[in-house]
């Protein structure tokens, strides 16, 4: 088996600090340390013996509540989650199958859902160190080679079958077994083959409305990045090439001005007003994940921070209590479309309402996945020490040639452009400290002790050095605004890891109740949101400003971000209709004088404008 360029730290190991620990407070006390009590889906579920959804929901919240609670070390969560594991592991059959169906089930059962319970119980093994994980895993996955070779992959098993590796490969590195490389290889045999079927299929979106298929499915599309990465632990292949041709191809022909790729519900095209779900977010943030930990290539560091301080950031409320099913680049109103006026592929029109499951609700399940998985891949282990491969604050605490260490990031990026890192030892500690310098940095200064360096972005800068006692690297950051051309002919606006947007303040409407069997009541009840500011707007000349404000308590704060740009605006001539606003505006020609507006984080608006004509 390949070595990983990077290695997860254990959850005991790292500690999530400053901003992105407050975040992880936020979805604690927000929906998604709330579902198992509400939420019928996880509440009543067949896992644990009710009479609800058996299929992906549970594990789809276990991904995110397990680690969520881990990091935050908060033993209630923990024990809430223990309950989930023991019902799970008390109903596998003897023969190793562990999805919550009689045995006249399993044939028509979508094994997708077993793929996805074994990366739970991977994550919780790692978590807690729960020593029956290991063989229920082994179990499960051994019975599952049975049963796919005679029954075959189908449906979301067979588009997600590169998932299986994810576990089946954190079996293999405890107990290597021939049986395991079978199945891996009938896994990749039965399924969807991405790397093939990409460079041949045309991305273009059919001009039929309800296109739908699982080949240009966002979500599996947004797991498949990863697809080669996860087989070359075993074939030895480069784990980056399929990924950064697939990567650019989806961004050229379905990218979203902030970076995302849309899908509403499959791929969908570069206009402003396509959507995106909620769950390609996290689940393309997982796949950069796992290719910056395989291949160790600094630009899926890039794409991870831009994707989580952007569009998961946006597609989130900033308490962490409602989520939408998909964003949109330029969202003037969230409130339930009429079907003529809607601008969906095939997603309904409260499908961009932020609530409690709007339109469907897997995404209110795998959200959760998104912000814990991001902490654990902020530092990770390399051949030769540690690296910092996604800049955020957090406090690691482990062991180097049987020595502690202890490595504080010490950041307020992306709101600030610098960060510190301390290193303290327990007497003279030799290993290297490498940082990730972003690529969309012009230039990175750093100073350890006297000395000043300059750092290539989009590199890793390493010090290799025998670390006494304490001591500290400080990074400086230079980013530039920078406008970037958008196919529609308009341009959006970005600054290092962020991009900006004109925020529209917004009027509340709450929503309250029951569709299948499902309340919504507040605080888990749906909102309808109005504008109620001038949105109509260009880009006008002149400088832009760079504002900083301190750092609120909710970090994506809605009403007071961090960091703002300021610069002139040209009104123009731009239709509302619908719910909509028109792709483009009338014209270009101005309908009044420019005047000054503070531009925000994408990730701190809900109403916005982000892409638009630049007129100066």
């Amino acid at each position: 088996m390949e070595k990983r360029k990077f290695t997860y730290l254990k959850p005991a190991e790292i500690k999530p600090q400053g901003w992105l620990r407050k975040q992880l407070e936020l979805q604690a006390e927000g929906l998604s340390g709330h579902l198992d009590l509400i939420w019928p889906d996880i509440r009543d579920s067949r896992w644990i013996g009710g009479d609800r959804e058996g299929w992906e929901r549970v594990p789809y919240w276990l991904d995110g509540f397990i680690p969520l609670a881990w990091l935050l070390e908060d033993q209630e969560l923990q024990a809430r989650a223990k309950r989930y594991i023991d019902a799970i592991l008390a109903g596998q059959q003897k023969d190793g199958w562990i999805c919550p169906c009689s045995e006249a089930e399993r044939e028509g059962y979508d094994v997708w859902a077993a793929f996805l319970i074994c990366k739970v119980l991977a994550v919780y093994g790692e978590c807690s160190g729960d020593g029956r994980v290991e063989q229920a895993v082994y179990d499960t996955l051994k019975q599952l080679l049975s049963h796919i070779s005679s029954k075959t992959l189908f449906r979301w098993g067979a588009a997600r079958w590169f998932e299986c590796m994810i576990p089946l490969l954190w079996l293999y590195e405890r107990r290597p077994e021939p049986w395991m490389v079978d199945l891996a290889y009938v896994l990749e045999g039965c399924g969807i083959d991405y790397e093939k079927l990409y460079s041949k299929l045309s991305f273009e979106r059919p001009g039929a409305k309800n296109y739908w298929t699982f080949v240009n499915h966002v979500v599996n599309v947004a797991m498949a990045l990863k697809s080669r990465a996860e087989m070359s632990l075993l074939t030895g292949e480069d784990p980056d090439a399929f990924a950064l041709a697939f990567y650019r191809k989806l961004t050229k022909e379905h990218g979203m001005a902030m970076g995302h790729f849309t899908g509403d519900e499959c791929l969908s095209g570069t206009s402003p007003l396509q959507g995106s779900e909620c769950c390609s977010v996290v689940e393309a943030m997982y796949s950069y994940e796992e290719l910056l930990s395989i291949g160790g290539h600094p630009f899926w560091g890039d794409v991870l921070e831009q994707t989580a301080f952007n569009a998961l950031a946006a597609t989130v409320s900033a308490d962490m209590w409602t989520h939408q099913y998909v964003q949109m680049t330029n969202q003037v109103e969230c409130t339930r479309l009429p079907q003529e006026k809607n601008p969906f592929n095939s997603n309904s029109g409260e499908a961009h309402m932020f609530g409690l499951e709007p339109n469907f609700g897997c995404c209110t399940a795998n959200f959760n996945q998104g912000w814990p998985k991001f902490a654990l891949s902020a530092v990770m282990r390399s051949e030769e020490g540690l690296a910092v491969t996604a800049l955020a604050p957090a406090r690691v605490e482990t062991q180097m040639d049987g020595k502690k260490v202890c490595l504080i990031v010490d950041t307020r990026y992306p709101f600030r452009d610098s960060l510190k890192i301390r290193v303290l030892t327990e007497g003279e500690t030799a290993f290297a400290l490498s940082v990730r310098i972003p690529g969309f940095a012009r230039s990175a200064r750093i100073r350890i002790g006297g000395e000043v360096r300059q750092a290539q972005p989009g590199s890793f800068f390493t010090e290799k050095k025998v670390w006494e006692k304490e001591e500290e690297m400080e990074i400086d950051f230079c980013f530039e605004t920078e406008f970037v051309k958008r196919p529609s002919g308009m341009e959006a606006l970005r600054r290092g890891p962020l991009f900006y947007a004109l925020p529209i303040e917004g009027e509340y409407e709450r929503i309250e109740y029951e569709r299948d069997g499902v309340v919504r009541k507040f605080p888990y009840c749906d909102y309808g949101i109005a504008p109620k500011s001038d949105w109509a707007f260009g880009f006008g000349g002149g400088p832009v400003e760079t504002l900083h404000e301190e750092l609120p308590e909710m970090p994506f704060d809605r009403e007071k971000p961090p960091v703002m740009l300021e610069m002139e605006m040209v009104p123009l001539d731009w239709r509302k209709e619908g719910g909509i606003c028109s792709e483009k505006p009338e014209s270009l020609e101005p309908v009044g004088e420019p005047v000054k507006k503070r531009l925000y984080p994408y990730g701190c608006t809900t109403l916005r404008m982000a892409e638009m004509p630049r007129l100066g």
